[in-house]
């Protein structure tokens, strides 16, 4: 074993290896003898080597290290630019067709003045072309089942808008999703007046089924519905609601559809499987369900049972599972028509799942092990295979597939902002022999010890030392007896010691301009994974592995796992170490199919509301996209009135505070002017020098202005009444 020479001489050290990581030089105890130089360091980087690496990378290996043709296909790609490329149309896209992710957020966020929209970041970025492609997949895989096994019904499916209850997400589904009449699922009152109000622009039979627990209004609303011509389905959760269902639809003059929500005895065994099996959260047991015809026949009511409904649970990750639970609801159906209900409808609720990590696995919670077109014709078979045992007419198969269809179009793009990386600082032999002085008897022993390990080259008994030499340490500058200074260089002595043996620990920590809970808050809460890479720099080798730390005061805002088991993220280095990339300096990130639930569960931990959002599409112009719609995200002010304050009355105080404090009356207007800018503008970082209560005068705060579509109702676009505005209906880039 080669000798190992202790820690203390870093420059000389650096110079023995030249220039390379701190190796270890001589102790200055004179007492010991003179060490060997490490041989056994890390090999100092070779930047010209370094920058032969980055020539041997591509964007293929950037794609292969970030799973990217796993969970990506057929709609995320890197393009040659070494940035995120965007295929609207799935494999049906043509190459002139694809978007460049970084343009888009260039073009979003840059500023007015220079032909930018000026928004903020964190931005989501929504493609509806992808939204409908999603939709047609979804119908196409069904019709070629159905075709190709000679079902004889057709395949109707509903979206789920507790997913994502955007009005113009849910209004594009409505759209994009006519001609296949795809309807809409609600569980809530609010929901279902969403629902209502959209489908009256939809097919005339799509489907409104209507989930959830329910009351008096709820049920009056869903006969209402029917008034309405829409096509709408009372879907009994508990026994109970049967009587309100009867009583109501009496007192309107309605008769109503009613379905039923069956608990199967196929569970879910994953961690989305808790609403499924016999005690699931919903649902009628057989007992129950056979209570309800027998009450719906004496009351000659048994044509009104037109559904049956169920739910395996979310993310099904095998077919194996989804053929166990869909055939067991097909037996039930059968029955429920051979006691006379006129049934019409199998919904087998939501569970298509979606591979997050590209491991096509079929067990695990943020993986499947299907296609589409597996998925589609696993269910047609099923329900075929046991309505033809029974003797049964083919139902309508509906499905809730809310996951499936809008998770691909929503991107999040967000900032690392800065970086923390825990290095030791050079150390000269007169800063070392300085530190030496300062340290105690005990603390002196240790250094000794710790160097004479060092010389005899057990790296073993090193660590040892070192670990016991920075814990006296600590325990005396808690105790009071050691100085900051001394402390400080006893870390960064340890450090020295850590890198040398190569056990430093190389994962830093970056900052991001986000807050997990608010735009991630299914990380936070059941430890989900989404795909996060950069957007951009994907032609260059990643040169750090790091963590994600968010701008919240919270522990838990962090994220430190990673699809593909890993507990950090490969990252390049952040501008001013090689950063670039056509980005101006910055560096963006993006969580990629996070379009469903993670808008809706987000609070406003810390009073960070919720971000910029963008609608974009495919175009002819030179950069392939139109931004067609923009929405700054929450102010402030905005989220300030989420907890019941009032920002009006808060900025008049204040403005009288400096009224009454500050004498000069030309420092006072300006003042209240940066205050009241503050109250207009987001939460989130600006990265930018100037500071808005100096930048105040100007109408371009802080290089960013706020401004909304001719159709925008966000209040913090409509409140800025100081600042410029430009009212436009769409941007073609």
């Amino acid at each position: 074993m080669p000798a190992l020479a202790c820690c203390v001489d870093a420059a000389a050290a650096a110079a023995a290896c030249g220039g390379g990581p701190p190796a270890f030089a001589v102790a200055i105890d004179s007492s010991l003898p003179a060490p060997e130089p490490f041989s056994g360091a890390p090999l100092a980087i070779n930047t010209a080597a370094a920058a032969e690496n980055n020539i041997h990378w591509s964007p293929s290996l950037s794609a292969a290290l970030y799973r990217l043709d796993g969970w990506g296909q057929p709609y995320f790609s890197v393009n040659s630019p070494g940035n995120i490329s965007v295929r609207p149309y799935g494999a049906d896209t043509l190459p002139h067709q694809e978007i460049d992710l970084l343009k888009v957020v260039k073009k979003v966020s840059d500023p007015k003045s220079v032909g930018g929209l000026g928004l903020q970041l964190p931005l989501i970025v929504r493609f509806p072309d992808v939204l409908k492609n999603r939709l047609q997949s979804l119908q196409s895989a069904f019709d070629f089942a159905i075709q190709s096994q000679g079902y004889e019904s057709h395949y109707q499916g509903v979206y789920p808008v507790k997913c994502n209850q955007d009005r113009f997400v849910v209004e594009d589904i409505v759209k994009f999703g006519s001609p296949f009449r795809f309807g809409l699922e609600a569980g809530s009152k609010p929901e279902l007046l969403l629902a209502m109000s959209c489908l009256c622009k939809g097919h005339p039979e799509a489907l409104l089924v209507c989930n959830g627990f329910k009351d008096a209004e709820y049920i009056s609303l869903t006969l209402i519905a029917r008034k309405l011509a829409l096509d709408t389905i009372v879907v009994l959760e508990q026994e109970e609601e049967l009587d309100l269902v009867m009583n109501l639809s009496r007192r309107l003059s309605v008769r109503p559809v009613i379905g039923v929500r069956a608990k199967l005895r196929t569970k879910h065994s994953g961690h989305f499987g808790s609403t499924s099996g016999e005690k699931g959260k919903f649902g009628l047991t057989t007992t129950q369900i056979l209570r309800v015809v027998r009450k719906l026949e004496s009351v000659g009511m048994l044509d009104c049972l037109q559904l049956l409904h169920f739910h395996i649970g979310s993310q099904i990750p095998s077919t194996a599972l989804l053929t166990d639970g869909v055939a067991e609801a097909a037996q039930v159906y059968g029955e429920l028509v051979r006691l006379g209900a006129r049934m019409r409808v199998i919904d087998i609720g939501g569970g298509l799942g979606i591979d997050y990590d590209g491991s096509k696995s079929t067990t695990s919670d943020i993986s499947v092990g299907y296609t589409l077109e597996e998925y589609a014709a696993t269910v047609v078979r099923a329900v075929r295979i046991v309505c033809d045992q029974k003797g049964v007419k083919h139902p309508v198969i509906c499905s809730e597939s809310g996951r499936a269809i809008v998770s691909h179009h929503s991107i999040l793009v967000f900032e690392a902002v800065s970086v923390s990386v825990v290095r030791a600082p050079p150390m000269s032999a007169m800063g070392l022999q300085h530190m030496v002085d300062g340290l105690t008897e005990e603390a002196r022993a240790d250094y000794a010890n710790l160097s004479a390990a060092a010389i005899r080259g057990e790296y073993d008994t090193c660590l040892l030392y070192a670990d016991q030499l920075k814990q006296r340490c600590v325990d005396q500058f808690k105790d009071g007896a050691l100085g900051m200074e001394e402390l400080a260089a006893v870390d960064g002595l340890y450090e020295s010691v850590m890198e040398a043996l190569g056990v430093a620990d190389p994962v830093r920590t970056y900052h991001v301009n986000l807050s997990i809970f608010t735009s991630i808050p299914d990380f936070w809460g059941i430890g989900q994974l989404f795909p996060i890479i950069p957007i951009h720099r994907l032609d260059q080798r990643p040169g750090a592995r790091g963590i994600l730390s968010d701008l919240t005061c919270d522990s838990d805002g962090k994220i430190d796992k990673f699809i593909g088991g890993e507990s950090s993220l490969p990252l390049h280095e952040l501008e001013g170490e090689n950063g670039g990339g056509g980005s101006g300096g910055r560096y963006y990130l993006g969580m990629f199919l996070g379009g469903a639930y993670e808008e809706a569960l987000g609070g406003v931990h810390n009073l960070f509301g919720g971000p910029s959002v963008v609608r974009v599409t495919q175009s002819d112009g030179p950069y392939s996209f139109a931004v067609t719609r923009a929405v700054p995200g929450l102010s402030c002010g905005d989220v300030l009135r989420v907890m019941q304050h009032e920002p009006e009355l808060m900025f008049q105080s204040l403005k009288h505070r400096a009224e009454e404090f500050i004498q000069e009356e030309e420092d006072t207007a300006s003042l209240a002017n940066g205050l009241a800018h503050s109250f207009h503008n987001m939460p989130y970082l600006v990265v930018a020098p100037s500071c808005c209560l100096t930048a105040a005068k100007s109408a371009n705060v802080n290089g960013y202005s706020f401004y909304g579509s001719e159709h925008d109702t966000c209040s913090s676009g409509s409140e800025a009444t100081s600042v410029e505005d430009e009212q436009w209906s769409y941007v073609c880039a």
